[in-house]
């Protein structure tokens, strides 16, 4: 009778004692990979790029920068005239050169011209009225010199008559004394005429002239607006066409400038011509920088549009009093208005044009400067990182007054030595931990 014979290991099963030295090959091969990787961490060397920088001399300035804006010292606006219903009909270019006496504003005239000839026909037709007065009183006076002599002549008369009351009847001589009353009587009565003529002649005169005067101030103001209709440079210059502030525009949008065609009020700034010879800058300074400053400091100024040319300018007027401007949603800016003069100019220079501005308040030329980043404090004391070969030491210094930016090295330091930006130990360990 057979038994069958069962195999020891089944297809396809990997017997025990491989796994096993698999496992332990596995597990070899990690602990040597670890303690590769440690001994490179913790034992390696690893290069820092330490960033260094040259201590150089310079010149050493405590300042405050802000913004400003390039103005005319002398500007000269063009204002529209007293003058009623002005149309423009003619206005320059913004930004084309003139010189004094070109024609940079001209209004519509036809409505003055026709004023003028309205008051011009006026005062001649009450220059033709007092002529025909005159002459009516010409003939008044002549009739009243008429009348005047013959009621001299009755009283004369009548006298003659009454003096023969002696060489004829009693009657006859009452008869001549009463008629002497009675031409008498009418003479007086001539004489008050007369004098009432003179009086209302008189009167009509001063009222005629009164009129007179009237349209002749009229035709005088005619004048006046007619000579105002054109608006010529009073000075050479650049013409800059200002704001039309009563014309609409969306919503948010500054105000168009005035064009051809728009209705100017009276008194409103049509166009300005500054003064390009004299130039300053304005600024607006900060609440915190207002007690740093005094009239007379020197003002760098750095043009947006001329980066390459400095400017210098002296600072000659700082405001008394705040100004606050509104930005929105309940916030305010309060700020100083300020300006200071430029002492050199440029000819590309504009008005409008923005500017960096640095009024210096200190300067020390000549000085030994490292960045402030550079300095640390070792021990309470200042002191640096100076680069001696591949290694870096630390030295301690001793500092003047620093600024934003650079810090002044009275001792411990020459030009040329090349000095840590950040401490070298701490860029080291950075350096281990990546």
């Amino acid at each position: 009778m057979s038994k069958d014979i069962k195999p020891k290991q089944r297809l396809g099963q990997v017997p025990a004692s491989r796994v096993r030295k698999i496992i332990g090959w596995a597990v070899l091969v990690a602990l040597a990979g670890g303690g590769a990787w440690a001994a490179y961490r913790y034992t390696g060397t690893t290069t820092v790029e330490v960033p260094v920088v040259r201590v150089r001399k310079g010149e050493f300035v405590i300042s405050v920068k802000t913004r400003g804006e390039i103005r005319s010292s002398n500007s000269v606006v063009l204002a529209a005239p007293q003058v009623p219903e002005q149309k423009i009909t003619k206005l320059a270019e913004s930004g084309k050169p003139v010189k004094k006496g070109d024609v940079v504003v001209e209004f519509d005239a036809a409505q003055q011209d026709q004023y003028y000839l309205e008051r011009s026909t006026s005062v001649r037709t009450v220059d033709s009225e007092m002529v025909q007065m005159k002459a009516s009183h010409k003939i008044t006076d002549e009739m009243d010199g008429m009348n005047l002599m013959t009621s001299q002549y009755n009283v004369q008369r009548a006298q003659l008559e009454a003096s023969k009351a002696e060489v004829v009847s009693e009657i006859e001589g009452e008869k001549s004394r009463i008629d002497v009353g009675v031409r008498e009587g009418e003479l007086g009565l001539v004489k008050t005429t007369i004098d009432s003529h003179k009086v209302s002649q008189g009167a009509d005169l001063e009222r005629l002239q009164q009129k007179k005067d009237k349209t002749v101030r009229d035709l005088d103001r005619a004048k006046d607006y007619l000579s105002k209709m054109v608006i010529r440079a009073p000075i050479d210059g650049i013409v800059n066409i200002l704001p039309n502030f009563r014309a609409s525009g969306s919503f948010g949008s500054s105000p168009p400038p005035f064009k051809e065609g728009d209705r100017a009020w009276t008194g409103a700034a049509i166009a300005e011509i500054p003064d390009l010879t004299q130039m300053r800058v304005e600024l607006k300074l900060d609440e915190v920088d207002r007690g740093k400053l005094q009239i007379g400091q020197q003002v760098r100024v750095r043009v947006d549009a001329l980066p390459e040319k400095e400017l210098i300018a002296e600072l000659d007027w700082i405001s008394p009093i705040a100004a606050i401007s509104w930005r929105g949603m309940g916030l305010t800016e309060k700020t100083f208005p300020a300006r200071a003069t430029l002492k050199n100019l440029d000819p590309r220079l504009r008005p409008g044009m923005s500017a960096s501005v640095e009024i210096l308040i200190e300067t020390q030329p000549n000085v030994l400067l490292i960045p402030v980043r550079a300095s640390v404090v070792n021990r309470g004391k200042p002191a640096v990182y100076i680069q001696r070969g591949a290694q870096f030491q630390m030295i301690e210094i001793e500092v003047g007054k620093r600024n934003e930016n650079d810090l002044v090295v009275v001792k411990g330091l020459k030009e040329g030595d090349a000095v840590a930006m950040e401490n070298p130990v701490e860029a080291a360990k950075r350096a281990k931990k990546i």
